[in-house]
């Protein structure tokens, strides 16, 4: 849904930290189509207020600054991803679509992608404007103190973005719905993964959670993102209790893994990473030149459609 936001602006000022600035340039630049494949970005609050009650406020966090990070890690491919502090009002992330179709020229040729908040209420021809503009899939969020589409509701949508092609993203907690991954399987569209499904990585690879994980990567229908290890970690700013998972997952589903960097961090708070120590980290969780390739490049532009 593409619409003007009718809740008023929260009276609160920012409450979580900005992103950090001096992004580090990796040691092992990215290989070229690669894909941020989960970030945010957030504007002025009397323009885009956030809904009564979230769970956090922002800061100004503009596509610009976004794209100016992205070129110091050798991205030239990103997915901006819903809040869930705007519901279902995402003409921030429509408006900036519409600017990069415009002209190419203010984000030094970024090419985007998107994945929106709905509800039974948005239209099929809403869905058709958002996809033209580039949007494809939208989120479920189980997980967040600021609710979102719950799997109900998606049920019910799943199978009006079945021809679009579009998929159903999942911020959910493996750790709390130890049986939702066969309600997940059920959907007719591609699922994906994102947060590792908040498990906890210092449980290890054998813990039931992300043996649940696991099992959902090895159905063709699901994918999975790398990123966000301060969801599942205290051990910032290696966080080494991670590698383990990610290894794992990329030997379960090498095809079917993204990575994403989820600028401006907005969960991260007193483990605030540089992210080009995250884009390090990536190359120690899947040192292999080739793999690294499928997943920076080669399966987003599958899942995307880049």
């Amino acid at each position: 849904m593409i619409s003007v936001a009718t809740h008023r602006p929260d009276d609160r000022g920012p409450t979580i930290p900005r992103p950090k600035s001096d992004t580090s340039s990796p040691a092992t630049r990215f290989p070229l189509g690669s894909c941020d494949c989960h970030a945010h970005i957030f504007g002025d609050l009397d323009t885009h207020p956030v809904l009564p009650g979230s769970h956090f406020v922002p800061h100004p966090s503009p596509v610009a600054d976004y794209a100016a990070m992205l070129r110091v890690l050798g991205c030239d491919r990103a997915v901006l991803v819903q809040p869930s502090v705007y519901g279902t009002d995402n003409r921030l992330i429509a408006q900036t679509l519409a600017g990069l179709q415009a002209t190419s020229a203010w984000n030094g040729g970024l090419a985007l992608r998107a994945i929106a908040v709905v509800d039974e209420t948005t239209t099929d021809r809403e869905l058709e404007v958002m996809h033209a503009l580039g949007f494809r899939g939208v989120r479920i969020n189980t997980a967040s103190a600021t609710p979102g589409l719950t799997l109900p509701q998606i049920r019910r949508l799943a199978d009006r973005i079945r021809h679009l092609g579009w998929h159903v993203q999942c911020f959910v907690d493996l750790k709390q719905l130890p049986g939702f991954t066969d309600e997940l399987a059920r959907l007719p569209v591609p699922i994906v993964i994102d947060h590792f499904g908040k498990v906890d990585a210092s449980a290890g690879v054998e813990a039931a959670p992300f043996k649940a994980l696991l099992e959902l990567l090895r159905r063709d229908s699901c994918w999975a993102k790398l990123m966000g290890p301060y969801f599942v970690s205290t051990r910032g700013p290696g966080f080494a209790d991670v590698a383990p998972l990610a290894q794992e997952m990329a030997r379960v589903a090498p095809d079917r893994l993204v990575w994403g960097t989820d600028w401006p961090h907005p969960s991260a708070h007193a483990q605030m990473p540089n992210d080009g120590a995250l884009a390090d980290l990536l190359t120690t969780w899947i040192p292999d030149a080739a793999l690294r390739q499928r997943v920076l490049v080669d399966n987003p532009a599958r899942l995307y459609g880049f």
